[in-house]
């Protein structure tokens, strides 16, 4: 009966210390912008307070914006209601179906395993396969799941906490830098893919976004490796890890993702010589979700496997092109871009850095998909307006996002990694800094000399 006191006094506090912190956010905006704009940044305010401090669940905090928006009069209720239909939920909903499969089956153990046993002889190649291992399953897993099935097999390997220190970080960054190679790989992927739909903006294609994003994730696999690997490399580590053969039921979700990235490279255009088959990448990815549930395939059952769907990504999903959509509407996107505008007059590149640095090191302290629902409008309309390539920009910010190393909150797998005991803040921040400041860098020198020219 205390406790439970104790816990509701504390969630009030909570709740209370987010609600004062959107009213000072309100007067201090309303000295520069519209009622309905300064609305919008508190109730922003609020929903980021309250998702970073837990007071209340991530699914209730994500459906506010049906209530607050319509409430405010930022937008109305069918408009705010509507994101959480948009088109990019269902092509998540299909790739987590097929997550739930793997997991299911424990093909993800085998994948892992398996990579694991190629490096296998010194602590520097375990570090170099976990990054590998980490970042595969990122791309298409949740990367908090990716770390929690990870971490106890990397810790397992040495009583070295030295060592366990490298390894642990090399999962939880490995999983931050492969999450960004698919378009479902990671939360600000899709809110990218959703804004350009709103925006009119032609989609990358799912073939091309891992074309364009591979030779970023190489490199810093590379070069993280490197880093982690430093003092280590002569110190020998004896494995034992069984790998079994493929059971039935492997072999049955291994042939549908097969077959799904077989039909989504034939739905690449490759133009001008081939225009795709022009299937939407949704419907492709949601097919082979369900067809999970199908005889003879029969991996899923939706009474067994409901209950693993994370509806609150999706609601959190919702509220970010909910997010977005207001800072169209209200025309907030424009203001901000108008104080922003100055800096198109430096060089593309020049404005390159200071996008990714701004978004990198802001994101260390708030919730990414919070933030990039924010930015991506700002982005669209500074670009727009100085004839800049909106998509190129966009894209840079998102995947910064998504490429926070140095504190525990700025991802899941930082805080994964910190609730084993085995890594502090001081050593996260020292290797994190290092690795922001790499990710900023080739960010942006693929994104000039090698994006451009695809976008």
């Amino acid at each position: 009966m205390v406790t439970a006191k104790l816990v509701a006094n504390t969630q009030t506090k909570k709740i209370s210390l987010a609600l004062l912190l959107a009213v000072i956010a309100f007067f201090v905006m309303s000295m520069a912008f519209t009622k309905e704009q300064s609305l919008l940044v508190a109730a922003i305010t609020l929903m980021v307070s309250l998702w970073s401090n837990n007071g209340l669940p991530m699914a209730v905090v994500s459906l506010l914006p049906v209530i607050i928006f319509p409430a405010g009069g930022i937008l109305s209720t069918k408009d705010a209601a509507i994101n959480y239909a948009n088109p990019i939920i269902f092509l998540f909903l299909g790739g987590f179906l097929i997550a739930i499969a793997v997991e299911k089956t424990g093909l993800h153990k085998w994948i892992a395993l398996k990579i694991l046993h190629r490096f296998s002889d010194s602590a520097r190649g375990i570090i170099f396969s976990l990054l590998i291992t980490s970042g595969l399953l990122s791309s298409v897993l949740s990367n908090t799941t990716t770390a929690l099935l990870l971490l106890p097999i990397a810790l397992f390997l040495t009583d070295d906490n030295a060592i366990k220190i490298r390894f642990a970080l090399a999962i939880a960054y490995g999983a931050s830098i492969g999450g960004i190679l698919t378009p479902i790989g990671t939360p600000p992927n899709l809110i990218l893919f959703g804004v350009m739909q709103e925006l009119g903006l032609e989609p990358v294609a799912f073939v091309q976004w891992i074309w364009m994003t591979a030779p970023l994730v190489l490199v810093m696999f590379v070069f993280v490796a490197y880093i982690l690997g430093l003092g280590i490399n002569n110190i020998r580590i004896e494995t034992e890890l069984n790998i079994n053969q493929l059971n039935g039921q492997q072999k049955k979700v291994l042939f549908v993702i097969s077959s799904l990235i077989v039909l989504l490279l034939l739905n690449a255009p490759v133009r001008p010589y081939y225009n795709g088959l022009g299937l939407n990448e949704a419907g492709i990815l949601l097919s082979a979700g369900l067809f999970l549930f199908v005889p003879p395939v029969s991996i899923l059952n939706w009474e067994e496997d409901k209950n693993k769907i994370q509806y609150q990504i999706i609601f959190l999903f919702g509220a970010g092109f909910a997010i977005a959509a207001a800072f169209m509407q209200t025309g907030m996107a424009k203001e901000i871009a108008s104080y922003l505008v100055s800096f198109v007059n430096v060089p593309v590149i020049v404005f390159l850095f200071i996008v990714a640095a701004l978004v990198t090191f802001t994101t260390e302290v708030t919730s990414n998909t919070a933030l990039i629902s924010v930015m991506l409008p700002v982005i669209y309309e500074v670009a727009n307006r100085a004839g800049l390539n909106v998509t190129l920009f966009m894209m840079v910010a998102t995947i910064c996002a998504s490429y926070a190393f140095m504190l525990p909150i700025a991802t899941p797998p930082n805080a994964v990694v910190m609730s084993t005991g085995v890594v502090n803040v001081k050593t996260m921040m020292s290797f994190g800094f290092v690795f922001n400041i790499t990710g900023i860098v080739l960010i942006v020198l693929i994104a000039k000399f090698f994006w451009f020219y695809l976008l």
